[in-house]
């Protein structure tokens, strides 16, 4: 046996990581566990949630995202069966109760065990509560992950010769009943961390002393690792800091800004250890009693269906039966106007300013803006409603507009935008015939600027007409339509948009408003930024993104229930088989899923605007996701 005189030496890894990349993380992973046992480490510790990213936000309710964590574990373990040395990863796991954020430790390529975060925190930028239980209220002491039975539990100690660890995880450290006091008492003598510390002016001058002060005050080494700069920075960076402390005193301190992994290395002193806790005659206290519980397990093949009996509503916003329609309409339309008017209250603003294309939103924020100034009693002259042709606008949508206008009495302006758009390219350089993406976004931005200067001048508040169909695809511009003071809209997708609109024509008002509001029903959607021909509308957004049926379709159930995408796409061919069929479905789906991730920092700083159904992008309410998570695992899967 060799003797290294009590020595052990330890690794704490920092890996580049990609956000919601599980293939990708997985592999680095492997790769520097390899090159911790080249480099002699008895134990190498991963960061919190490593191998999906810590910051994964509301993508970890995804079925997606928690199969591809459990995949991953499957090729570290697969990748590392002839490797002896220990290794800690963390990973979210499902037991089938709740979701648990957690430490695997592996060896040789098996489970040894799996211990579960005990202390979930909710409080300033960090909001785990939402996703992860305590591990204290699993009710098993077992589980099964990738084929192995494991241990599961946060009371764990792994014995390896005179080594004896036990794991806690970030927040657990920070309590004042940590874990690893009673992990202490029961025999370990190193505790390890997996950790994801945002990178706070003077949080690692604490984050230390804790360190050192735990490893005092329990008489063991210490390991805290944290998740770094590669997680997302949507709102925080992360400090990947790495600390090695023994009995006080610190081992190895270190933090290093890099996209590149690192792995940190040192050796605690065990012997030194024992020697103080024999000499320590109050380190003992009593100790907590545990119950556990058996797991029994049933065997049954599991048939594959190809069609369900059951009825999947193509529509899962609307109503379902007809006698909930007019009731579920009547509070939506309340909802957004009453929402929209307690702004104006607040604020003492009496002259919403809204831009009207005589398109479907546009008429709809119109409608509802003129609800709320009802409400209020405020003249609906108040209401300044602007119309602003491009070099796309055709002269039906610019009449419905115009007409609209009139009829409901508000302050009616037409500004064309074509003469400010030239200059504008003519200023840096565009080619006006060069009708890329350059030319379109500008229009919307003259349009919102425009606006938002009325609104200045007047004392007004600009009023958002984008809905949320058009937030999840991105299909809003940046500093343009995707702006404004207050997004009645958001809530509502296109599909209900279409219907709450019709509804409002058909049971609030009557005559000529309820003829215009039919005509604009008919208009096919398009933001009409590209030139039309012979008054005929060229752009329009189905032929282009696909249609918004299917959209809302994946949208609800990709963020309602985190479906994968396979499940989602046989969803979808049982709602829509007889009227798309699988591959234009599937086609449909791949664009969902590409601009959704592409398109989250449009989402991260979004107007205010009401919730109105279960499904909501609010990062304040609702969605909170990185902006830089990757696409490859869900795309993947189709």
């Amino acid at each position: 046996m060799i003797d290294n005189f009590g020595f052990v030496k330890v690794a704490a890894a920092v890996p580049s990581c990609q956000v919601a990349d599980t293939v990708r993380n997985s592999m680095e992973t492997v790769k520097l566990i390899k090159k911790a046992h080249e480099n002699n480490a008895q134990v190498v510790v991963f960061p919190e949630l490593n191998i999906t990213g810590f910051s994964c936000g509301d993508l970890f309710f995804s079925a997606t995202l928690q199969q591809g964590a459990l995949n991953g574990l499957s090729d570290i373990l697969k990748n590392t069966v002839n490797i002896d040395i220990i290794s800690v990863v963390g990973l979210p796991i499902y037991d089938g109760v709740h979701l648990y954020n957690c430490a695997a430790v592996l060896h040789k390529g098996k489970i040894a065990g799996i211990v579960p975060k005990t202390y979930i925190p909710n409080y300033d930028e960090f909001n785990e509560s939402r996703w992860f239980f305590s591990g204290e209220s699993s009710p098993f002491k077992t589980i099964t992950v990738c084929g192995q039975k494991a241990p599961f539990d946060s009371n764990i100690i792994f014995s390896c010769n005179h080594l004896k660890f036990a794991v806690e995880i970030c927040e657990d450290m920070w309590t004042s009943t940590p874990p690893s006091s009673m992990h202490a008492l029961n025999g370990a003598n190193i505790i390890l961390n997996l950790s994801a510390l945002t990178s706070v002016v003077g949080k690692d001058t604490y984050t230390k002393a804790i360190v050192k002060q735990r490893s005092f005050t329990s008489h063991c080494g210490y390991l805290l690792v944290s998740a770094g700069v590669c997680e997302s920075s949507t709102d925080v960076l992360y400090s990947g800091h790495a600390l090695i402390a023994e009995n006080g005193a610190v081992l190895l301190d270190k933090k290093q800004y890099s996209f590149e992994s690192n792995i940190f290395y040192s050796e605690i002193d065990l012997q030194r250890i024992d020697a103080d806790r024999k000499k320590r005659t109050t380190f003992y206290s009593v100790l907590e009693h545990k119950r556990t519980y058996q797991t029994v397990e049933i065997n049954a093949d599991e048939i594959k269906l190809e069609k369900l009996t059951r009825f999947v509503s193509p529509f899962p916003f609307l109503p379902k039966e007809d006698n909930a329609k007019n009731s579920r309409m009547d509070e939506i339309y309340n909802t957004s106007a009453y929402a929209l008017a307690k702004r104006l209250r607040h604020t003492n603003i009496k002259t919403p300013v809204i831009g009207v294309s005589g398109g479907l939103d546009s008429t709809l924020a119109l409608l509802i803006t003129v609800h709320a100034a009802d409400i209020l009693k405020i003249e609906r002259s108040n209401i300044i409603a602007v119309t602003m042709p491009g070099f796309g606008t055709t002269k039906k949508t610019l009449d419905n507009a115009k007409r609209l206008m009139e009829l409901l009495g508000v302050s009616a302006y037409e500004i064309d935008i074509t003469k400010a758009c030239k200059q504008h390219f003519n200023d840096i350089g565009h080619n006006i015939n060069n009708t890329d993406t350059t030319f379109e976004n500008a229009q919307a931005r003259e349009r919102t600027q425009i606006l938002m200067d009325i609104a200045n001048a007047k004392g007004g508040l600009v009023i958002g007409t984008g809905d949320l169909s058009e937030l999840a695809l991105g299909w809003t511009t940046y500093g343009g339509d995707h702006i404004s003071m207050y997004a009645v809209n958001i809530g509502i997708p296109k599909t209900l948009v279409f219907r709450l609109v019709d509804w409002i024509g058909k049971n609030i008002f009557d005559g000529e408003i309820k003829k215009i509001i039919q005509n604009i029903l008919k208009t096919p959607i398009s933001p009409e930024l590209l030139p039309s021909k012979e008054g005929v509308i060229m752009q329009k957004t189905e032929e282009i993104i696909g249609n918004y049926d299917l959209h809302d379709f994946f949208l609800y159930y990709f963020l309602r229930f985190g479906f994968t995408p396979e499940k989602i796409l046989f969803l979808a061919n049982n709602a829509f088989d007889k009227k798309y069929d699988e591959t234009y479905i599937k086609k449909c789906l791949k664009i969902f899923i590409t601009r959704f991730f592409a398109n989250q920092f449009k989402r991260s700083c979004l107007p205010d605007g009401p919730k109105i159904g279960s499904v909501s992008l609010s990062p304040r309410t609702d969605w909170k996701m990185p902006s830089d998570a990757q696409v490859k695992l869900w795309l993947e899967r189709l």
